[in-house]
């Protein structure tokens, strides 16, 4: 399991090693159909959905693209080239394209067609971005995907305004490994992280605190990767790449 996205009445699920989307019915939760992405290499680690250009997005990583996949009319596959190991990515609210680069310690928009409209490469440490999600304030929220974890909101010149870390953690263990990220209406922010086998951490963004989501399940939560939020449904979805790499549905709406 690498990635996780859903749209309307679907939810799309992308595993390691295939040239496929798995598309999920998000009410009855069975497989309806498969989208086949050709020339998408082993690992995607990164796939957004945007509702008015009808189509998905996923990241290669072994190739250093981005996947436009068209979901209504003639289905087409378009690509374009990115900066260095492209990993998470998100749709902002121009409609555009946010793609974090692992290895280039940069953030990329681009629009619907590949065009780049903005690059910012991270400052002050702001290294090994793994996913990032643009605020309503026009910043972005990163997670650092590295054992001394940390989730950092950049402005668009890559200056860090704020961070997430240890200090705010003074209850609980801190981050290690956080990957993906999504945001609630209210701008507060949920992390998958590594620590201990996994968790998903909650920050308010008004008082800065960081918390645990009480989320349980069979076995607990297997090194979470993937993670999308319904909020029309009050559902989490995290998908597990490990154990028995599970897609696990949770009602949030008490939590959030």
């Amino acid at each position: 399991m690498y990635a996780i996205t859903s749209l309307g009445d679907d939810v799309f699920v992308v595993r390691k090693g295939g040239q496929q989307i798995e598309v999920y019915n998000a009410v009855i939760f069975a497989l309806r159909r498969h989208i086949t992405v050709p020339g998408l290499g082993p690992r995607s680690d990164g796939i957004a959905a945007c509702v008015r250009n009808k189509c998905l997005y996923l990241s290669d990583d072994e190739k250093d693209i981005v996947h436009r996949v068209r979901l209504s009319g003639i289905r087409l596959v378009e690509n374009w080239s990115v900066a260095s190991k492209p990993t998470g990515l998100s749709v902002n609210n121009a409609h555009h394209v946010v793609v974090a680069c692992y290895e280039a310690d940069k953030l990329q928009e681009y629009t619907t067609h590949g065009s780049l409209v903005r690059e910012i490469s991270l400052q002050a440490g702001v290294m090994s971005p793994w996913h990032a999600v643009q605020l309503s304030t026009g910043d972005y929220v990163v997670s650092q995907n590295k054992s001394s974890g940390e989730v950092s909101v950049v402005n668009v010149d890559g200056h860090v305004v704020q961070s997430y870390g240890q200090t705010q953690m003074s209850d609980i263990e801190a981050m290690t490994d956080p990957t993906n990220l999504t945001l609630a209406s209210n701008d507060d922010i949920l992390v998958a992280d590594g620590r201990n086998d996994g968790r998903i951490l909650s920050i308010n963004r008004s008082s800065g605190a960081v918390q645990e989501l009480p989320l349980s399940a069979v076995g607990g939560i297997q090194n979470p990767l993937a993670l999308c939020l319904d909020e029309s449904r009050g559902r989490l979805y995290v998908g597990e790449c490990g154990g028995e790499h599970r897609v696990l549905v949770f009602d949030v709406t008490a939590t959030l």
